[in-house]
């Protein structure tokens, strides 16, 4: 006879081996990562403020963390210096730091206020400096695959990348706001349809590799606030509209776990924004709208495998941050 200590054991054995089954033959241990975007806004008043941030997200000891995009305000100017400073600060983080690029880091920089530079050349510029590797930001870098590497018809869009955790595929896609850089000139227009064609292409490569590969969600991370409208998905003059008829189309096809982490309006929410064509409820697919601008704050957010809904979140506040404190 075994020992009480070997029957507990081997009951602990059993209890795993059943929790691998249920999610699908892959053993998934629950992970935390951190959402955050849309600043620092107001510079360099808001330096601080984001310093304290990264230091409390530091603390917090996420596996990585998500900017989904505007390092500023779309007023201050799109120079060399800020993609430097911004590189700095993103690898101030301890743990790996993932970004996707927002609208006023390019789209918008042909304001006066913003240097009225050219869109396009600010665009080539970041990639060329912040994407010229296959890693992540932060002190602990992440090995990302890239769309440029995995499909060479779309070469230059380095920004587009994947990472899986625990059985959960990540995928940053480059959908910034001010309408996706559509329908401003026709540099523009052209802009739009062939980084659109690589996005739509990424997004179908996500939902083929999580089927194909059985993983248990799907976690995807932008920039622009596709739903801040409902013509957003139906107006022949949206930029977003082909995104959300693909994600509409692809998340109900494959009902596993999936969640759509963006920024660009700057209010705290987490709902289910996608109906099929008959509008009901996609109701697998939920949304986390970080904050952002006044808002110096975060979101970590807990994925845990065993919950048939795995995500769960919790604002990370940091009290000195509070927008009335720095009036």
């Amino acid at each position: 006879m075994g020992t009480k200590k070997e029957s507990a054991i081997k009951f602990s054995l059993a209890i795993l081996a059943t929790c691998c089954l249920f999610v699908g033959k892959v053993c998934s241990q629950p992970f935390k990562f951190v959402a955050l975007g849309d600043m620092p806004y107001s510079q360099p008043a808001d330096f601080p403020r984001f310093e304290r941030l990264i230091t409390s997200i530091n603390t917090q000891k996420p596996d990585f963390s998500i900017f989904i995009g505007d390092t500023k305000s779309g007023s201050t100017p799109c120079s060399n210096e800020h993609v430097e400073k911004m590189t700095v600060y993103f690898n101030s983080f301890k743990a790996p730091l993932i970004y996707s690029i927002g609208d006023n880091e390019w789209t918008d920089c042909h304001r006066p206020l913003a240097g009225a530079y050219d869109p396009l050349e600010r665009l080539a510029h970041i990639r060329s400096t912040q994407f010229n590797t296959s890693n992540s930001f932060g002190k602990i870098k992440l090995k990302l695959q890239r769309q440029a590497d995995l499909m060479p018809q779309f070469s230059a869009y380095v920004e587009n990348s994947m990472w899986t955790k625990s059985g959960f595929l990540f995928v940053n896609v480059h959908i910034p706001g001010s309408n996706n850089n559509l329908g401003r000139d026709e540099p523009s227009n052209q802009e739009y349809a062939l980084r659109n064609s690589a996005n739509l292409a990424w997004i179908n490569q996500a939902f083929q590799l999580a089927k194909d590969k059985k993983y248990l969600g799907i976690i995807f991370a932008f920039q622009a606030d596709l739903f801040f409208s409902p013509e957003l998905a139906s107006s022949a003059t949206s930029g977003f509209k082909d995104t959300i008829a693909l994600l509409e189309e692809q998340s109900e096809k494959l009902p596993i776990p999936i969640l759509l982490i963006h920024g660009d309006s700057h209010q705290l929410k987490i709902d289910q924004p996608l109906r099929n064509k008959q509008k009901k409820l996609i109701e697998n697919v939920y949304r986390l709208e970080v904050m952002g601008e006044e808002q110096v704050q975060a979101v970590e957010i807990l994925v845990d495998a065993r919950n048939s809904s795995p995500f769960s979140f919790r604002p990370l506040i940091v009290p000195l941050n509070f927008s009335i404190l720095s009036k």
